[in-house]
């Protein structure tokens, strides 16, 4: 997938997910390193400038819960797609 021409790519299961800032899936430690962790410390800057925290690297997982109502969901679309913008 493309974000504001930037790619990326990450999967989900259940309430977990992750992704990374590189084209095609990542499927091994090996790919994983090197994808650009720069850049995501770019858009993990960005996104706290925005009220939202992600973790602090590509290796590590996200969480959603049933505490997260539709109105936090859509402002963290929201902020993913300003922040994508303010890095690319």
């Amino acid at each position: 997938a493309v974000n504001n021409g930037l790619p990326i790519n990450g999967g989900s299961i259940s309430a977990m997910f992750g992704f990374f800032l590189c084209d095609g899936p990542v499927r091994n430690f090996e790919e994983a390193k090197s994808t650009n962790s720069e850049l995501f410390g770019k858009l993990h800057r960005e996104m706290l400038n925005r009220g939202i925290y992600l973790a602090p690297s590509s290796f590590e997982a996200g969480f959603t819960s049933l505490a997260h109502s539709d109105e936090e969901i859509d402002q963290t679309i929201e902020a993913f797609d300003q922040s994508f913008k303010a890095i690319k």
